[in-house]
């Protein structure tokens, strides 16, 4: 642990470096305007600019700055100020290597490893070795001394320092929006739907002071010595209708505690506040049977008081030719929040038979090669009649708090098709919305995992 003294004997021992190193006042301008900058500049992309743009300006030197990219765990072009230069994000040639010394290579470039704090190495994006970040070129590498070379070492250093600590800060404010978001997805996907155990608790007493009526009229009866056999069947009848209204208002609680505890394991794994993302525990299963069917059944009542007709379309695929290989329990909130948008926003639209319904719908169709050669697609559809979602709020509707001005008298956050987009994308597929005949329906295409053989 740093103290007082540590410190003070830090700086006294880099007194003594920089009494060493002997930078030159050009060199010592450079990066005092370099680490003022850094300061001025928030943005990663200005940040790499000024770390090439340095050398340039001070030196008259160009520069590239690579660095190993998120999402390809390769280095990749990150700032150049060369003129019509390779474009940014590009793979790094294969001569730019990172390397225990300054590179000195055939064409008079200086290649400098730019490295990371190798204590802090693992909260980076992205996977590395040595604490390698990316490198540095800095060119046209011609009579330059011993002393200079160590000059650009150490500020290839800096470079790594900022960089790392900018990772650090943007993995972190990343992790608390996330964390925002994912309470918004608690709030939307447990604590409102929650409400509804008010109503089956409520219907639970009502039995139970029904029951307790009974049973004091059994009580007064036998107190009174009545027997009459036709008035003990009627009560008896009351008491096992009690009963049975009993029993399912106990698999609704039981029901209802098991997809909140599914909810609840799916949102609140530690993985997901670990890396400040959600993430996936797949497993094979049948959409349909594991996913769409118990969902219907929470929504089933509320459609039928609605006057929402259910049309089951899930067709096109056999049932047992299709196993996807999904997350469960974030498939099963995302089945949830289009079934609560069906339910609010569904409205009475003609049918072809000239009928005025109310109706929701759902399905699913192969497509071919719709996520490349060989690479199947499924969509799964989830229709809804009603007026359409007017063409210049279509682009929108995905985007977290949204609402449509549809939605002004429906209760809402604005979050439900954000959580499922998400989902969806970490799934690898994608969400879209298209107007169809008589209504709306919004859809996801995933990839055909795994198909079985037929038997």
């Amino acid at each position: 642990m740093s103290n007082l003294s540590h410190i003070l004997d830090r700086i006294e021992r880099k007194k003594v470096d920089y009494q060493h190193y002997n930078f030159s006042e050009r060199e010592n301008n450079a990066l005092k305007t370099f680490f003022d900058l850094a300061q001025e500049f928030d943005s990663l992309d200005a940040f790499y600019l000024l770390s090439v743009a340095i050398p340039k300006s001070f030196f008259d030197l160009d520069a590239r700055l690579y660095i190993i990219s998120p999402k390809t765990n390769g280095l990749c072009l990150a700032a150049t100020t060369v003129k019509n230069d390779m474009p940014i994000n590009a793979p790094a040639p294969a001569h730019i290597q990172p390397g225990e010394h300054p590179i000195i290579t055939g064409d008079h470039v200086l290649a400098l490893t730019i490295r990371g704090k190798r204590s802090l190495i693992d909260q980076l994006p992205f996977k590395t070795s040595g604490n390698v970040m990316g490198v540095l070129e800095i060119f046209p590498f011609t009579g330059m001394t011993v002393s200079e070379e160590f000059f650009f070492e150490k500020y290839a250093n800096r470079i790594g320092y900022n960089v790392h600590n900018r990772f650090i800060s943007q993995k972190n404010v990343e992790h608390l929006k996330f964390i925002r978001s994912l309470v918004a997805d608690i709030e939307h996907n447990i604590i409102v739907p929650n409400i509804i155990y008010k109503l089956y608790l409520r219907n639970l007493k009502n039995k139970i002071n029904k029951n307790i009526v009974i049973e004091q009229m059994l009580k007064d009866d036998l107190k009174e010595e009545k027997y009459d056999i036709a008035h003990i069947a009627g009560v008896l009848a009351e008491l096992s209708d009690v009963n049975r209204s009993l029993v399912g208002e106990y698999e609704n609680i039981e029901k209802h505690y098991r997809n909140m505890s599914l909810f609840l394991e799916t949102l609140l794994r530690r993985s997901h506040f670990d890396q400040g993302r959600l993430t996936l525990r797949t497993k094979p299963c049948n959409i349909n049977k594991e996913i769409v069917q118990p969902q219907l059944e929470r929504y089933l009542d509320r459609f039928q008081e609605m006057e929402i007709e259910i049309n089951d379309r899930f067709s096109g695929i056999p049932n047992e030719d299709v196993i996807s290989v999904v997350d469960v329990g974030l498939m099963s909130q995302v089945y949830a929040n289009l079934f609560s948008n069906a339910l609010k926003y569904t409205q009475e639209a003609v049918t072809q038979t000239g009928e005025t319904k109310k109706y929701m719908s759902y399905g699913r169709e192969l497509i071919p090669n719709f996520f490349g050669e060989g690479r199947d697609g499924v969509k799964y559809n989830v229709f809804s009649t009603g007026p359409h979602i007017p063409a210049e709020e279509r682009s929108k509707i995905f985007e977290d708090e949204y609402r449509g001005s549809n939605t002004e008298l429906k209760p809402g956050t604005g979050h439900g098709l954000s959580f499922l987009k998400n989902v969806i994308e970490i799934h690898g597929g994608i969400v879209g919305y298209e107007p169809t005949h008589n209504g709306n329906n919004f859809y996801f295409i995933l990839p055909k995992s795994v198909k079985q053989n037929s038997r």
